[in-house]
């Protein structure tokens, strides 16, 4: 297996001692943040009916699971429909229940992080669905059983009837056990077809130029799902992830309509407080609107199980 690093060379390079630091010295030194006020993440009751509808359409399972339809195709994103992952307790229902939501045709997942891939759902998911992977991924679905894969390395695309998906660059690590570090790809996708563009970012840091590239060479994404949360020790966190006002920073270099906030809400991973991301991005995008500017672009935060129209205006 090759050993895979991100554009600019780099990969995160903390050690297990960091995460002793984080997780020991940092609340002993009194730099942990305090958890935050009582956060329910808002959710939608949704029967799956919506994603039975044939034309366009986005909805928000959790975390960086969305299910849409798009060139005639229903696709899930990073599905995670499980109660836990490596141990750690879902915090809100999926937004629709998996054995609620019509029969998907493709699967795209970004890395083989447990809280992106997901066995256990992918397995409910089941064969009958085409799963696009990054490069070196295809081995953990072929290994149980699920043998309808695609890997693709940055740039390359394959189709899918009317939709074409190409995996693009994203600024982070891959890791399952401790022996696969960084042989695996990573990366994020866009979705092409006649009804319009979107883009999911998978899990990914700022980096001006793979925000700027993937711009250059899709200059026309109406949808750009982007992740929000998980960014918080900075110090540990801004390698990997990035926090809203880096998210709203790619916003503006994708050139993108829409934005689609996500990674949040769902898990707990890191330490700030579970309802601080939408209220920066939030922020963020008053602070920085220009009433001219935004007249075409929309904000989307998302309640979980929410479903929204992706029929361009």
């Amino acid at each position: 297996m090759a050993v895979y690093r991100n554009l600019d060379g780099t990969t995160p390079d903390k050690s297990f001692g960091d995460i002793l630091k984080w997780k020991l010295v940092d609340p002993l030194a009194g730099r942990k943040r305090k958890p935050g006020p009582p956060f329910e993440t808002p959710r939608r009751e949704n029967d799956g009916g919506a994603l039975a509808e044939t034309t366009p359409h986005l909805t928000w399972i959790g975390h960086a699971t969305f299910v849409q339809r798009l060139g005639g195709k229903l696709l899930a994103t990073d599905p995670i429909w499980s109660p836990t992952i490596h141990g750690l307790r879902r915090l809100t229902a999926p937004g629709v229940a998996l054995e609620a939501c019509p029969k998907l045709d493709v699967v795209t997942v970004s890395h083989s992080h447990y809280d992106h891939l997901d066995m256990p759902t992918l397995r409910r998911i089941g064969k009958d669905a085409l799963y696009i992977v990054p490069k070196d991924n295809g081995e953990l679905l072929r290994n149980e059983g699920l043998t309808n894969v695609v890997e693709l390395g940055w740039w390359e695309s394959h189709e899918v009837g009317d939709l074409r998906v190409t995996l693009v660059p994203a600024q982070h690590w891959s890791m399952r056990v401790p022996w696969d570090r960084n042989k695996r790809l990573w990366g994020g996708f866009v979705y092409e077809s006649s009804e319009g563009t979107s883009y999911h970012a998978g899990d990914t840091a700022f980096s001006e130029r793979v925000f700027a590239e993937i711009g250059t060479r899709f200059p026309n994404i109406d949808w750009a799902m982007l992740p929000i949360g998980a960014y918080d020790p900075v110090w540990f966190m801004q390698a990997q992830h990035m926090g809203p006002e880096e998210a709203g920073r790619a916003f503006e270099l994708l050139g993108a309509k829409t934005f689609v906030a996500m990674h949040w809400g769902t898990f707990k991973l890191t330490d700030e407080p579970l309802g601080e991301p939408p209220d920066r991005i939030r922020a963020w995008w008053s602070e920085t609107s220009d009433a001219h500017a935004r007249a075409h672009h929309d904000l989307w935060v998302m309640d979980v199980g929410e479903t929204r129209s992706l029929v361009r205006r």
